[in-house]
This record gives structure tokens, sequence and C-alpha cells, in this order.
């Protein structure tokens, strides 16, 4: 996301005053910490707000003191759910089987992850050659004692000898960069530091990477992430030779990544000022230092590179087609308005293309769900894809290989990997899923409710066959609706014990997200976010008029930015819900913009310094100042992470302090901390199971449920 970030002057007043540790607050059968309270007032156009839990956004004693006790707190009201001890060995068992990511081929070889079910991290394997058996490449679970260091990208160089890749620790986002032999598995004394938000595009014997300055001391998961460079670091050498390839001095809010083509001929480096849209420039490789030159110099679009044939780039973009297109594009007139369609723009989202074996792998995402198709070199469609059922696919190959990888899933059908044959169309699974689920016990409908804005646009509903629509059903209502990001069928293990006690798993399309498109996306932005918020009302209030449940039986979940749509859905619709889940969401809406990467974001928000109107448009659904005293709030339970570098933990902790001062519900108002963990990505299995496990029997408690 790319911010217009204005400096503004705030006044903070410093007068502090301290409440004892071990006081607490008592709000009908709750008692809740205290957390002390701080004079801060911040001036925004003349509107003075306090932001009285301002010391939360730094470490301290009296911080550590609150989180201990918030989660004692927590824990004690979960370990008293009768059905915990069951639900924890039920999810246990639905995860403890095989998982595979997709194939992914090169120069013979053929890696891939593997989770024989229980194992913190997957490893990764290589198969040498087809009738070799796989080896163990990497594995993560031998890096660290409790499986805290992940493993966040891999990429191959185009000989197949060298596999560069990212570690994370403890979920943040930074990364390192590591080498290793692909002959032997052997690791490189090469070490690259500081990573963050980067590719891995090799050259030769070196590859470019993404980083940032090393942050201050005591700020490394808060301070604000500027000035992106690409550097290029040859095999054998020590960063401090690598070289500097790009920076923007003038533009310290821009991200940028680097990117080759499989052969190597070209250097592209998009930029970014946001999750949205890209200026996008290359040079050539086959002479040293040639001058880069401008595709695209603006960032009111999206263009990937998709592969370079002939000496031409072929490009999957939104500019002047909000549902993509593809096309190609001579580098010797490389600007827009030379570029040729291969495949116009379409009534659905053409949200993928692969270069496989001569010919383009094409997904559609018609109405949340994926068609998928192969097309010729001129944009002619060979031949569609029979997909199993409703639900999502996802293609990997070599551009010159007629072999190639699909991946599917649903609901409740769980990833099976194919492997294909790009002239015959012939598919045979390749990895089967272990997990065995009888489809004819589920039912997955896709049905169509009326947004706010009267459009009919679907939601997913899935549960056991014979669900009596009476009113009385327990629903599970889950939504995201920002950043170009669909809402897509896809399997996850830990809701199938909630399913299978008779709960309804519901997954609604909003605007904000990229179901539709890009206009679709810009419809729940900035001062048009609230679409989004109104959307997901409408969705729970056809869930009720259609009987399938009651606002009894209506408990709500969304991360990160679904963090801050269950937050601004609890402030704004109290009446409309049992209970809530906001899992590391953005909740303090005027000052998101000041940590990590979150002036990114600012192209779906609009930030609180941009303007007067905007920022009363945030002030007036932002979740945390949007929190009143006397209301009776459903059940919430905040979660989030202490190495959340993404979305900082001080949004839930601000939240969580301030609802359990201000809620006079008999509802529980809880935070749930992890430590060693971050936004999600690379968490251990062993914390996803107990993270699993308190989030479900949170939800099936409030909703009357048992196991």
């Amino acid at each position: 996301m790319k911010p217009k970030f204005f400096t503004t002057a705030f006044f903070l007043l410093s007068t502090m005053f301290s409440v004892a540790a071990n006081t607490f607050v008592f709000c009908a059968d709750n008692v809740y910490p205290v957390a002390r309270k701080v004079e801060n007032v911040d001036t925004y156009f003349g509107t003075d707000v306090a932001d009285p839990y301002r010391w939360m956004e730094d470490s301290s004693p009296d911080l550590d003191a609150w989180i201990a006790a918030e989660n004692t707190l927590t824990n004690s009201y979960l370990s008293k759910i009768s059905f915990r001890d069951k639900l924890r060995q039920r999810i246990t068992d639905t995860i403890n089987y095989p998982k595979y990511s997709l194939p992914s081929p090169r120069k013979g070889k053929l890696f891939y992850s593997k989770n024989d079910g229980l194992q913190n991290q997957s490893v990764l394997y290589v198969v040498d050659a087809p009738s070799a058996s796989p080896r163990v490449l990497l594995d993560p679970n031998t890096l660290s004692e409790d499986g805290t260091v992940s493993l966040s990208g891999t990429a191959v160089s185009r000989d197949g000898k060298f596999m560069a890749y990212l570690l994370a620790r403890s979920g943040s986002d930074w990364n390192e960069i590591r080498v290793l032999k692909v002959e032997n598995g052997e690791t490189t004394d090469d070490i690259v530091e500081w990573v963050k938000f980067s590719d891995i595009a090799w050259q030769g014997d070196g590859f470019y990477y993404s980083r940032y300055d090393a942050p201050p001391d005591g700020k490394i998961l808060t301070a604000k992430n500027e000035f992106h460079k690409i550097f290029y670091h040859k095999v054998g050498t020590k960063q401090t030779d690598d070289v500097l390839v790009h920076e923007d001095k003038e533009h310290p809010l821009r991200n940028c990544q680097a990117e080759t083509d499989r052969d190597e001929q070209f250097l592209f480096i998009s930029s970014t000022e946001s999750t949205y849209g890209n200026s996008l420039k290359f040079r050539e490789l086959k002479t040293p230092n040639q001058p880069f030159r401008d595709i695209v110099t603006t960032f009111d679009s999206e263009q990937d590179i998709v592969a370079v044939v002939n000496g031409k780039f072929y490009l999957h973009t939104d500019r002047n087609a909000p549902n993509k297109r593809l096309v190609v594009v001579d580098p010797k007139q490389p600007e827009p308005e030379h570029w040729v369609d291969v495949i116009p723009e379409a009534d659905s989202l053409l949200r993928g293309v692969q270069y496989i074996g001569g010919k383009f792998v094409i997904t559609y995402l018609k109405d949340a769900a994926s068609d998928a198709y192969v097309y010729s070199m001129d944009g002619k469609r060979i031949r569609e894809i029979k997909l199993p059922t409703l639900g999502v696919c996802g293609f990997s190959g070599e551009k010159d290989e007629p072999t190639y990888y699909q991946s599917f899933t649903s609901f409740t059908y769980p990833t099976v990997i194919y492997k294909c044959d790009i002239e015959t169309g012939e598919s045979k699974e390749f990895f089967p899923s272990a997990l065995n689920i009888d489809q004819d016990a589920f039912v997955t409908e896709r049905v169509w409710y009326t947004n706010s804005d009267g459009k009919k646009v679907p939601i997913f509903l899935t549960y056991k066959k014979g669900l009596k629509k009476d009113g009385c059903n327990p629903v599970l209502l889950y939504g995201y609706g920002g950043f170009n990001i669909s809402m897509t069928p896809t399997f996850s293990a830990v809701r199938l014990p909630f399913i299978e006690s008779g709960g309804v798993f519901a997954v609604a399309v909003l605007r904000g997200g990229g179901e539709y498109g890009e206009t679709w996306h810009k419809d729940g932005t900035k001062l048009v976010k609230k679409n989004v918020f109104d959307d997901f009302a409408a969705a729970a209030e056809f869930l009720i008029a259609d009987k399938y449940t009651s606002s009894k039986k209506i408990a709500i979940q969304g991360g990160s930015n679904g963090g801050l749509l269950v937050g601004a859905s609890v402030t704004r619709r109290p009446d409309l819900f049992r209970a809530a889940v906001a899992a590391v969401g953005v909740m303090d809406m005027l000052r998101y913009h000041k940590f990590t990467i979150g002036w990114a974001w600012a192209t779906d928000y609009g930030t609180s310094e941009d303007d007067r109107e905007m920022f009363e448009y945030l002030y007036s659904y932002s979740p945390l100042h949007n929190i009143k005293s006397g209301i009776d709030y459903p059940a919430i339970l905040v979660t989030t992470s202490d190495h959340d570098d993404r979305v900082v933990p001080a949004h839930s902790f601000k939240f969580a302090a301030t609802m359990q001062e201000k809620t006079t519900s008999q509802n529980p108002a809880y935070i749930r901390i992890e430590t060693k963990a971050g936004h999600g990505a690379g968490k251990p299995i062993s914390k996803v199971i107990d993270e699993s496990t308190d989030v479900w029997a949170f939800i099936m408690e409030q909703l009357g449920m048992k196991l």
C-alpha cells in the first residue's frame, strides 16, 4: 500500500499515573487486570483525541506484567470449557495427515515441501530424476528446538546447482538469506541479513534481493520501514561486498522487487507505494551496466511478468482493464500505448496466468471460485481444465516442458496435487489427499445475499447434510474485505470439528476484496471503506432472514484487515452478533501508519494526516476509538503475537484494554497473546493446534455447542 503521508504536529502530555499491577476492574461476572492510563492527547485538525494506552506501543515491565495477567485470565476462562481437551485432540487428529506443496520443477529436478502431519515446519524435498527417490534438502525443524524458525521462500538457480532460501524467526517479517548446494544439501557460508519483503532473483552465480538498513536497537519489531534497496549478492562473498543495484533516495516509502526471466536475459524492477499498483522497468543483462528503461511509471495499475518469449514480455495487468488481461510488450516500444492484447479483459477476473510448455495456463475467478483453461500463444482457447468441484486451483511448470502440476482445494476437499500433460490434457493424482473425508456427509453451497449496495454477491456456506433452516444453527461468519484479496473456497482441517458438531461455516464476499476486479476493490477503500462493514452486516442479516441462524447464534471472525472488520462490526453493530474473534487486527486507524510497514496501507485506508475529511472518516469507524461506555458488547476474544511486526500487537493491546474498561456486558472480553510468533506465517504446528483449540473452544462455547 502506498501512503500519502504528511507530518502533522501532535501534542503529547507526558503526565502519567500508575495502577498497581495486581489491581483489577470488575465488569459483571468478569474481573479484568487494570491497565494503567496516561494523559496523552493528540490533536487532529482541531479535534482532541485521547490515547490513554499509548504506553502499550513500547516494551516495558508494566506491559510485560499486563500481558502475563491477561494471558493468565484468558487461560483460566478457556481451561473451564468442558470440551476443550476433547477439542484439542480432535483438532490434532484432523491436522495429522501428510500435506504437500505444489511441486516446482527446475532443470530436471522436482522440489516440493511435505509435512508428515504434526511436524512444526514442513520439510523441503528434491527428486533428482523421474526415477529417483525423494531426499531431504532442508529440514527447518532442525534449526530450532521449538519450531519457530521457518522457511519463508526459496529460489533455485538457473542451472539447478544452488538454492537460496529465506529464513524467518518467531514469525517476524525480517528474514535472512542462506544458500545451499542442491547436489548434497551442504550450506555455504553466505549470510544475507535485514531482508524484508524480498524475492530472490538469480543471475549467473549470484542473486538480487531487497533489504532495509538495520533498524535502531530496541525498535526491530516496531520501527518504520523506509528506503528499501535492491542489492546483488555473489555466492561465496560477504554481504558487505554486495553491489547496490537500485535505491530511491527521494521516496523513502517505496518498496522494490527484482525479478529475472527464466533465461536471465532481463532484469525487471517493480516498485510499489502500497499493496496495490506498481511501476515497472527493465534492463538487458547480456551487456553489463545497461540503463533501465521504463515500462510503467505510475502506480495506478498492476502488472506482473508472466514470461519472456522470443525477446518479448508477456504481462498480466489490470491497466485499462479492471478484470485484468494478458498483453505482449515489445522492449523496443515498452510503453502501455504499444501493448497488444493476447487475452483481452473478460467478464470474470483473470486471476492467474502461467507460461508452461509453450502455452498459457489461465485461471479465471468467477463468482469467487476457479475456472481454468489452456490457451495458445496467440490467445486462442484450447480446452477447459475440469475441476473436481467448486474450489480453487494453482499451477506450476517449466516454460519448455509439457509436464506441469496442478493443485486443487475446497472447503471440505483437502488439497490434492495432480501431474498433468499440457499437450494431451491427461492428468492423474500425484499427491492424493491422505485425509479421508466423506464428501457426501457435507454440503458446500454458494448462495447469494444482497449487499448494502443492492448487489447480489456470493456467500459460501459449508455444513453437515440434513441442516434444518429453523433459525437455530450456530454460524461462524468469516470475512476480510480489503487489499484486493479474494475470499475463495479453501480447506482448513481446524474447522472440521465445528462443522461436524453442527456449525455452519460462512465466508462472505465483501467489497474491498479482489473477487470482482479492481473496481470492486476500490469500492471498499478510503472514504467508502464502511461499505465493507455494511456488506458484512448485510451478510449476517441474510443468514438470519433466511432462517439459517439468529443473532444469538452468530460468531464472527477475521484476521489482520479482517480483524479490523471484526472490530468495526462489533462497535457498529453489537446487537447483531453473539461472539467475535479478532486476530492480529488493525484497531487504531489514526496511528496504524506509524509502525513498520503500516504506511503502505494508506491506499486502502487513507491516513489521519491526509486532511480533515479523511481524519473524520477514519475516526468515525476506528475500532479503538468507537468503544462506548455502557454498551453490552458481544463476547470478544482478541488474539495477537509478541513478534508481529506486520500489524504490531499494540493495536490489540489498546483495543482489549479499552473494551475491558468500558463494556458493561456480562460477556467476556479477553485477549490471547502468543509468544515467539508473528502475523501468522511460519507458525509451528504445535502453536497452530494450541491457538486453534482456544479460538474454536471460545466460539463453540459462546454459541452453546458441544463436541
